[in-house]
């Protein structure tokens, strides 16, 4: 029988980290989102700008070149590098990795060979810290000889994804989802964050977060990237504070969740979209921030 205390952030618990004074970009850490596909590059744009708006000091986001003309007028702040997606080169991919501090892959990635080959070279490239999202997730599902490879990386499923790694029905994940993301992190030396209206966040030690934070609002194409992003930008300027993976993502489920209440106190669950939750961010960060 699993043994482990539950946890749940409040708004008392938050105090970010100060920012030092005397800092630039290259302080703040370097984020590298592996997202998009053909036709789907919004997913790239929400991680993205949501690791900026955590505080990354850089972002970059490889994706396929017909993303290229979109993202850069989305997001010109990040930047730009593309593949082939008939020949995806393996010495472009591992000088991305090697660029990076920490990895956003799977948002809009799509599940073509591909994208699996992007994946696998990701996986075999420098290790470094991962969020897997979105199709890393069904990348993975569909090719378990790449877990071994995922120790120490931070995975977040929403159920049908956590059917799929795991084994269970979708029925029995939403039945027992402490359980399901404790044993599922414990088995691979993972973090895992099972996704849902009461977020979990295990790491298969003694201690599991259950998220408190959050509304029906955010069930919204987009959500999950923004997450995702937020996620990866909160691991690359903490990296070095001590934080641990799980404390880390528990930390960003929570401040997700804020963003979530926040756009549907201002515009209804019913109206909230994800951009909304980029646009509440700010303020969320600014309540959470030292100087508040």
């Amino acid at each position: 029988m699993a043994e482990y205390s539950v946890y749940s952030y409040s708004d008392t618990d938050l105090h970010l980290l100060p920012r030092p004074e005397d800092s630039h970009k290259g302080t703040f850490g370097k984020v590298l989102c592996v997202c998009g596909s053909v036709g789907m590059c919004g997913a790239a744009y929400f991680a993205a700008k949501a690791a900026y708006r955590a505080g990354a000091g850089l972002v970059r986001i490889l994706t396929p070149k017909e993303n290229r003309p979109v993202l850069q007028g989305l997001i010109p702040e990040a930047l730009i590098t593309v593949y082939d997606t008939i020949h995806p080169e393996g010495d472009l991919i591992a000088e991305a990795v090697a660029w990076a501090d920490v990895l956003v892959i799977g948002c809009g990635l799509g599940t073509a060979p591909a994208s699996e080959k992007v994946l696998s070279s990701m996986l075999r490239a420098q290790k470094k810290p991962m969020v897997l999202d979105a199709d890393a997730l069904n990348l993975l599902a569909l090719h378990p000889a790449l877990f071994p490879r995922i120790r120490g990386a931070i995975l977040t499923p929403h159920g049908m994804e956590m059917s799929r790694l795991c084994g269970k029905s979708v029925e029995e994940v939403t039945k027992d989802p402490k359980n399901t993301a404790y044993e599922f992190a414990k088995k691979h030396g993972v973090t895992c964050v099972l996704k849902s209206h009461r977020t979990v966040v295990s790491d298969g030690g003694s201690r599991l977060y259950v998220n408190e934070s959050g509304n029906s609002g955010m069930a919204t194409g987009g959500s999950g990237d923004v997450l995702a992003g937020l996620l990866g930008g909160l691991w690359a300027q903490f990296q070095n504070q001590n934080y641990t993976p799980q404390e880390l993502a528990a930390l960003a489920v929570y401040l997700h969740g804020r963003c979530g209440d926040l756009a549907s106190e201002n515009l209804s669950p019913f109206s909230v979209m994800a951009s909304d939750l980029l646009d509440a961010m700010p303020t969320v960060f600014k309540r959470f921030s030292p100087e508040a």
